[in-house]
């Protein structure tokens, strides 16, 4: 296979998605998902009960929001507090996702014989916006990808080979579900073992008794490791009652509830079709969401020639968006896990992608710089650096290079969706400086002391507490920040916007 992208681009890009990562993950202000601000209330509950279970939350319904390994991770990354800093925090989600990045390049050089196609799938991988906002944050899906996504990968890279394998690869690949689930949640056994049950009959020549004979019971014993490891909550959790009321029915079967009047108009109509989970499942690709639906019509032109690769990676595609377009709450961020598989499959046809998928990125890409740098220019109250400036000068330009030179045009779409990134990210720099922060002479001042700040969202409250350390925050709801009188008389100290 021929090199899809120059070296030195793969390369820079490669220097771009680390700088761009690593840049700002301790800030306030970096784009995330709200629920890392619950998710930070419970480990420091959890860690205030000096044990590891029950969960621990002062908001009622939500201490089972998610299964304990996620916690635990937060209580073992902040050495159970005594380092309690949105970076500790967040330090695991971006070894997840680097992890996840060396697999996806091994699995893409094992499928193309390249090694240029792929480290450019990890580069794409890591070009996906949602891969940004999700992979660097305290979220859960750092660690649910990784893990539903091993087995897969082991596959890719190892060969037909491993199905064979009676022990070791069902051993690895239920203990690897298994901790999926005890990251996010039990529901994801159901398409894991449904793509893993597809690709044994796929790669068994779609002969099906074959394939009941030899590998049905692998497949069944690999999803009973894996809800034996999920079990082991229930077990070892002294209120198991909780867990089933508050996760089992309230996170997992409540999904199933119809929305806003019936589940059928719901599925065809509004914003939890199934045509909003195709949309919004596209679209965390980001800027690269036109190309990505490229690469379907591709897909769907060159079916009869694909590749078995090919086709393990788009029935890894289909069953996840099948399995998740039947619960009635439908969210692109349920399709995460199957952004890996896209990853590769637009690396391998990175050359057959038409480049006007890839222009529409570029002057998207355009009007975001343009209105950042504008926004930049006219903020009187913050000051920039001169690396700020030459930051969106250079974005800008590789902009408009690759919008009128047709052989840059892929190419400066990839290298400016880490470039309009890191821009957001250095123009709300100023907000994690002075202007966004207390003097020493306040939080000393608030030592020891209950402040309440506005919230409209859960637990939101939580993020003051890495700004004021030592004092007791509380939180009041944000449709009340205008009544000062109101305040006054209720909160001793309090916080407006």
């Amino acid at each position: 296979m021929q090199a899809p992208i120059s070296i030195p681009s793969i390369l820079f890009g490669l220097v771009l998605a680390c700088v761009t990562y690593f840049y700002g993950v301790d800030s306030r202000f970096a784009p995330k998902n709200g629920d890392e601000y619950p998710y930070t209330h419970i480990v420091r509950m959890t860690n205030a009960a000096d044990a590891w279970l029950p969960l621990q939350s002062e908001m009622v319904g939500i201490k089972n929001t998610k299964p304990p390994l996620l916690f635990w991770q937060g209580m073992l990354s902040t050495n159970h507090g005594a380092g309690w800093s949105l970076f500790n925090l967040r330090w695991p989600s971006l070894v997840y996702t680097a992890l996840t990045t060396l697999l996806i390049v091994l699995s893409a050089v094992a499928i193309s014989k390249n090694l240029s196609a792929g480290v450019l799938a990890g580069v794409i991988w890591l070009a996906f916006f949602n891969t940004y906002r999700y992979g660097r944050p305290y979220l859960a899906e750092p660690p649910e990808i990784f893990w539903l996504s091993l087995p897969f990968f082991l596959l890719l890279i190892v060969g037909k080979r491993l199905i064979e394998s009676k022990l070791i690869f069902p051993l690895i690949t239920g203990s690897a579900f298994g901790f999926a689930l005890l990251y996010k949640s039990v529901a994801y056994i159901v398409p894991a073992c449904l793509v893993l049950t597809l690709w044994y009959w796929q790669w068994r020549d779609c002969r099906v008794m074959e394939c009941i004979q030899r590998d049905l019971f692998k497949v069944i014993s690999i999803g009973l490791i894996a809800l034996g490891l999920f079990a082991l909550w229930f077990v070892f959790d002294p209120d198991p009652m909780a867990i089933w009321n508050e996760f089992v029915i309230g996170e997992n079967a409540g999904k199933f509830a119809a929305r806003n009047t019936s589940y059928l108009k719901d599925f065809v109509w509004g914003g939890d079709s199934v045509g909003m989970l195709l949309v919004t499942g596209v679209a965390n690709a980001g800027f690269l969401a036109f190309a990505v639906f490229n690469l379907f019509y591709l897909a769907i032109r060159d079916r009869k020639s694909m590749s078995t690769e090919e086709k393990l990676l788009w029935i890894w595609i289909a069953v996840f968006f099948i399995i998740f377009s039947l619960p009635s709450q439908r969210s692109g961020r349920y399709l995460l896990p199957i952004m890996p598989a896209i990853a590769i499959l637009l690396a391998m046809h990175w050359q057959q992608l038409s480049r006007w998928t890839f222009w529409l990125g570029l002057v998207l890409q355009g009007i975001v710089l343009i209105a950042l740098a504008w926004l930049s220019w006219n903020i009187n109250l913050w000051s920039y650096p001169i690396w700020h400036w030459f930051l969106l000068i250079g974005a800008i330009a590789i902009v408009l290079i690759g919008l009128f030179q047709a052989r840059f045009t892929k190419t400066a779409t990839l290298l400016a969706c880490f470039l309009t990134v890191l821009s957001l990210s250095s123009s709300i720099m100023p907000l994690d400086g002075a202007a966004g922060r207390f003097d020493a002479k306040t939080i000393a001042a608030l030592q020891g002391k209950t402040v309440w700040f506005p919230c409209d969202f859960r637990a939101k409250d939580e993020e003051y507490r890495f700004l004021i350390p030592g004092a007791d925050i509380k939180g009041y709801p944000a449709n009340q920040a205008k009544d000062l009188n109101y305040l006054a008389e209720r909160y001793p100290l309090f916080a407006v916007q």
